[in-house]
């Protein structure tokens, strides 16, 4: 597949009219409001976007939302550091929220990460090790009023995401610079046959970022079943078969894009949250769009968003 088919050749990305996040995270396109939201995770706020109105909104929170998903009705369910939780944004600036369930690990060195729910509204959601020195970050998947460990043996979570028939799940542990991919049946909302699914190389010490690829931060599937996947610190999106294959790579205007996601009312408009976050001072001056939001028209359209339950 050549990069026409995808994208569109040669476009330029547009940023969203709205400030920076320091660290961007977990875009969804709401379908009913036509509107985006994403996570500023060390930025402790909630954004909510609609590019027809170029209406802008955030709401500030005194732990770390580091996903969320739509609940019918109006309301969000997000992940923060402290437990999962119902949203209403509709309740002013600060919102209200209703914990669902308290977190499955010690928060001093845990926070939950990377979420999406699946076809049926079970959330999953990842959890990143925070002291990056072992493998203890995990896979849970709520559901019923309760959560439980699905998957291990990671160090920062990432990378959720699900194949169009989703009879396949993918999970990345971008430390190791590798995506996994499940078997994932639906009704029973199990995983099993884990196995390898890409790998990148990972970074030396010292390494010119100049020649460094990236490693696999938050992912999206389009409706073709290729894992659009950002590559943290590589300054580029990979488009990868179901065989992991890369058919495709997209440059950016900034080194550390963390998730994409398809919106707009075809699902053809491909949006990158993006992390300014403790970069130096001179890769800032140079890349003024870190931390922004964007945006580039493609040819083949992405999913649409699953609806968490509660």
């Amino acid at each position: 597949m050549t990069a026409g088919t995808a994208g569109t050749a040669g476009a330029a990305w547009a940023a969203l009219p709205v400030p920076p996040s320091l660290l961007g995270e977990s875009p969804f396109w709401h379908p009913d409001e036509a509107a985006l939201y994403w996570c500023d995770i060390p930025g402790r706020r909630l954004h909510r976007h609609v590019p027809a109105t170029g209406s802008h909104r955030q709401w500030s929170f005194e732990s770390e939302p580091a996903c969320c998903a739509p609940l019918p009705g109006g309301a969000l369910l997000l992940a923060m550091r402290d437990g999962l939780f119902v949203f209403d944004p509709s309740r002013g600036e600060r919102g209200e929220r209703k914990r669902l369930v308290e977190p499955p690990y010690d928060a001093a060195q845990q926070r939950f990460n990377d979420g999406k729910a699946d076809p049926l509204g079970r959330f999953w959601v990842s959890t990143v090790f925070e002291p990056r020195t072992a493998a203890r970050a995990a896979l849970y998947r709520y559901a019923a009023a309760r959560i439980d460990r699905m998957a291990g043996d990671a160090t920062v979570g990432n990378g959720l995401a699900f194949s169009p028939d989703a009879r396949t799940l993918y999970w990345a542990d971008t430390t190791s610079h590798r995506i996994d991919a499940f078997d994932f049946d639906l009704t029973a909302g199990a995983l099993s046959n884990r196995r390898p699914f890409a790998q990148f190389a990972l970074k030396a010490a010292g390494q010119d970022l100049a020649v460094y690829g990236g490693r696999p931060d938050g992912a999206a599937v389009d409706a073709e079943g290729a894992l659009w996947v950002a590559m943290f610190e590589g300054q580029r999106l990979v488009r990868l078969a179901p065989d992991g294959r890369v058919l495709q790579e997209l440059p950016l205007p900034v080194r550390c894009p963390t998730m994409p996601c398809f919106g707009g009312a075809d699902l053809k408009t491909l949006f990158v949250t993006t992390s300014r976050e403790k970069r130096p001072a001179a890769e800032l001056a140079a890349q003024p769009l870190a931390g922004a939001v964007l945006s580039l028209r493609v040819e083949v359209p992405g999913l649409p968003v699953n609806f968490a339950r509660e």
